[in-house]
């Protein structure tokens, strides 16, 4: 037999099936399903007690009951609850629009409200509260102006929303235009200042007023740690009447973060009242100071740890690279949270061991964006380029979220590679997914555009740029001057000027490339000698080997040698292996000997300064010294690097080596190479044989050098490339003397815009010519 109320209930409802809200379909949410269950029957069990005779007794219960379903994600059953009143109070309409903001439903909530027949205060501050929560600040505002009546939180709603949004200014006008305020807005305004920075605003508005809560006290205390303030943190924290845990804690990760832990620890010691986050401030300082055993000591005293302070130990043996220790504190953590896996996924890629990395990223049981950045970055900082980027693409097959670090790993690979096409892809995917504005990834696509050969993509992206850093700047300068545009480098590193930016050392390292590339010798001396006065840049070596660079390819030898005697330090293998170039391309044997001798002595694996060496005698007909050289070099174990190139069509890498055999068109090839050869021929060209390392007949020096892998690229590039599209190579040596001429006279017969980057710089040839001016 039904009871009373039941029967009551259906009374009610089957009067009640109309509503203007019959169009409304919340989703349903799965979450706090256990919670329900038990709530759920409660609210049956309320609804089926007999009704009152009181009318507003009755919508009390059908308003506690719509609460209720919204607390537990029920936004179904609130609503059909809702739909069967008998009637509607603005308690009822509040009590819906809460729920569905507090669900997400922000649409739905937004409707009701806008559909209310009468709105009272509450309804008004519950929805300007859900425009704040959804970043819609302009209509938040708006409603605010419309009101009738504001009290005290409809002012701290709006005031918080700017606050929590970074707009300082518009929340102190709403504080200045409150007609009443409480301590939630001294707060709030108190917690703007410091939040952003504005510490001066802070204090003067703390100084303002004599009674403020002791969470105030310690909000101006964390802005003074934060901006690094720590004796004006300390001489506040002395000053405070009454302090608790967090006041302690704060001052104490203050002096750690500075550097000066032993005031810390003496804190510590002092400290009246330690919780876990007291004790995990202290181990933290100690591992951010490189104080891993002390860290350790702590860590075992701990009478509670949480997973920051399991996490901050294992950082400290990662950051230290004691990956052995790290792993056996990770096999034993109580609890790992995703943070723990990518600490260890970075801790291996940084010391090399992808491997390593690779296997507990495939144990991960959940991955966030970091984990995929990690290992992303951990391949292609250890060279495996195409795992980083197909596990990019597996990163997105499999719906992970992408990041910033993300992107700029794939694209520095990117970058490594020259996959301009592939880079392309990920530029549009960034402007997709709303990335490409900020200087991270702005730099990342620039330097990807500049290693790739498309300096026209990175100067339209330079130009558009919002946002230009240091950075920006130093990569755009370097990378017109790797393309032997070298006054052109020069002109942005004048307009760099004009925008207030100061120079540092890479901006001088890029002036210094860019004089050298060009021969502009006496600008180069002039950057080089008036640095330190003018931007306050003191010469280290990577500039010294630019000015060696610079004066070595003007044939001024005796200079550079002079330099380099003269330079506050000795002078690496680097900057002897320029001069042994330099020496090698003006016949300087003598300089050229004596610069080898310091190089074998420093670096006797270093190949390629027996090859520049072997090039000159090379080109001297000193054939028995290049024998030599060779039996040295097989005696030491010294082996030459086989050069490659390759380029990229379509997506697919296609690499060569010189006389290559295992292409799958190589006949294609071969036979294309020859009838271009004629066609060279008849434009004039004419081998330079003087590059062959061989005592071999003429004849056979020019069909060993006309099949180099550069030359079987570009003759596949042209062959593949569409026309009116450039042709991009790689090398991963020098480019030889010879087929820098061939390629000229490629580009003239085929009508084509060639680009080729070997490891010094890139070569744009086209009508004959080449951008470095012969001059490399």
């Amino acid at each position: 037999m039904r009871c009373a109320g039941t029967k009551r209930l259906e009374e009610l409802c089957a009067q009640n099936q109309h509503s203007s809200f019959n169009g409304l379909k919340p989703r349903f949410n799965a979450k706090k399903e256990a919670t329900f269950h038990s709530s759920a029957k409660r609210t049956q069990t309320q609804l089926q007690k007999p009704l009152s005779k009181s009318g507003d007794e009755d919508i009390k219960q059908w308003n506690v009951a719509i609460s209720s379903y919204m607390r537990n994600g029920r936004c179904n059953e609130a609503l059909r609850v809702f739909e069967r009143m008998p009637r509607w109070s603005s308690v009822s309409y509040n009590a819906m629009i809460s729920g569905y903001l507090r669900n997400g439903e922000f649409e739905t909530a937004r409707k009701m409200f806008d559909e209310m027949p009468e709105r009272d205060l509450v309804s008004w501050n519950v929805m300007i509260k859900g425009y704040v929560r959804n970043r819609s600040l302009g209509k938040a505002r708006e409603l605010f102006e419309r009101m009738s009546e504001r009290d005290v939180c409809s002012w701290n709603t709006m005031l918080s929303g700017y606050a929590q949004n970074g707009c300082v200014d518009e929340a102190r006008r709403v504080f200045d235009r409150m007609p009443e305020r409480n301590e939630v807005s001294w707060n709030a305004l108190l917690s703007a200042y410091v939040q952003n920075g504005r510490m001066e605003e802070a204090c003067a508005l703390f100084e303002s007023r004599e009674s403020w809560a002791l969470v105030s006290w310690n909000c101006l205390l964390g802005g003074f740690v934060k901006k690094k303030k720590i004796v004006e943190a300390r001489k506040f924290f002395d000053g405070m009447s009454v302090r608790d845990v967090v006041s302690w804690n704060t001052i104490i990760t203050g002096y750690a973060q500075s550097g000066k832990i032993d005031e810390a620890r003496k804190l510590f010691d002092k400290s009246p009242v330690k919780d876990v986050f007291t004790w995990t401030a202290m181990v933290s300082g100690y591992v951010q100071n490189k104080m891993v055993e002390e860290a350790r000591e702590l860590f075992d005293k701990m009478p509670e740890r949480n997973e920051v302070s399991w996490n901050a130990m294992l950082a400290g043996y990662v950051q230290g690279e004691r990956m052995e220790m790290a792993k056996e504190l990770f096999d034993v953590m109580p609890f790992r949270n995703v943070s723990t896996w990518n600490t260890m996924i970075t801790g291996y890629a940084q010391c090399g061991d992808v491997s390593e990395a690779k296997c507990l990223f495939d144990k991960m049981p959940k991955r966030d964006p970091v984990s995929w950045a990690a290992m992303i970055a951990g391949y292609s900082q250890s060279g495996h380029g195409y795992e980083a980027l197909r596990l990019f693409v597996q990163m997105e097959r499999e719906g992970g979220r992408l990041n910033r670090s993300s992107f700029s790993s794939a694209l520095s690979t990117c970058a490594d590679f020259v996959a301009l096409e592939l880079g392309k892809q990920l530029h549009g995917r960034l402007v997709k997914g709303g990335y490409e504005s900020g200087c991270f990834v702005g730099n990342a696509l620039l330097l990807m555009y500049c290693k790739c050969g498309s300096i026209e993509d990175a100067s339209d992206l330079f130009e558009e740029m919002t946002g230009r850093d240091i950075v920006s700047w130093n990569t755009m300068i370097s990378g017109y001057s790797r393309h032997g545009f070298g006054e052109e480098a020069l002109r942005l590193f004048e307009s760099m000027k004009r925008e207030g930016l100061k120079p540092d050392d890479a901006t001088m390292v890029a002036v210094l490339s860019a004089c050298s590339h060009t021969g502009l010798v006496d600008k180069g001396r002039e950057h080089f000698y008036t640095m330190t006065q003018e931007y306050g840049v003191t010469p280290n070596s990577q500039h010294y080997a630019c000015m060696v660079d610079l004066l070595g390819r003007a044939g001024l030898l005796e200079e550079a040698h002079s330099l380099m005697k003269a330079m506050p330090f000795e002078p690496d293998g680097a900057i002897w292996g320029t001069l042994l170039g330099a020496s090698r391309v003006h016949g300087n044997t003598e300089l050229a000997e004596i610069a080898a001798d310091k190089i074998f002595a420093m670096e006797p694996e270093n190949s390629g300064m027996y090859v520049l060496l072997s090039n000159l005698y090379a080109s001297l007909g000193r054939w028995g010294d290049v024998s030599k050289l060779r039996v040295r070099m097989r005696d030491k174990g010294v082996k030459k690097v086989t050069g490659y190139s390759w380029i990229e069509i379509q997506n697919k890498t296609h690499t060569f080596s010189v006389g290559d055999e295992f292409h799958a068109e190589k006949d294609e090839i071969y036979a294309f190479m020859e009838d271009l050869d004629l066609r060279m021929k008849k434009a004039g060209y004419v081998s330079k044989t003087s590059v062959v390392l061989h005592d071999v007949e003429e004849e056979e020096k020019e069909r060993m050098v006309r099949y180099h892998s550069e030359r079987l690229a570009v003759a596949y590039g042209i062959m593949r490339v569409p026309q009116g599209k450039p042709i991009r190579v790689i090398k991963n040596l020098r480019v030889c003397e010879d087929c820098h001429s061939a390629i000229k006279c490629m580009a003239k017969i085929t009508g084509r815009v060639i680009i080729l980057r070997d490891n010094n710089r890139f070569h744009h040839f086209k009508d004959g010519s080449c951008s470095c001016g012969d001059y490399w």
